[in-house]
């Protein structure tokens, strides 16, 4: 399954001695891997190979309340690519668990 999206880079603010980055997959690139994806890692994550510009690493998507899955966007690719928070990023994601 390969998707590609936009999406607005947020930090995630439940621990203030963490600084963990992330994007959000839209709702319907969501369910459609909810839908198509019957093996989940730990916390219900998906392995995937995700791309941000030049910078392409593998990492899992991880299930939120609202339904949406969530990126984390290691600190290497944001100094790589140049974004931060409340920058809109164009993400392509493979999923790579069958």
């Amino acid at each position: 399954m390969l998707m590609e999206f936009e999406g607005e880079v947020w930090r995630w603010n439940a621990r203030r001695d963490a600084d963990w980055f992330f994007v959000s997959v839209p709702l319907e690139l969501s369910e459609a891997v909810r839908e198509t994806q019957t093996y989940r890692r730990g916390f219900g994550g998906v392995r995937v190979e995700a791309t941000i510009g030049g910078s392409v690493w593998r990492t899992s998507i991880f299930p939120q309340a609202d339904g949406a899955y969530v990126l984390p966007l290691k600190r290497t690719v944001r100094e790589a690519e140049g974004f931060g928070l409340d920058d809109v990023v164009a993400v392509r994601l493979a999923v790579i668990d069958a």
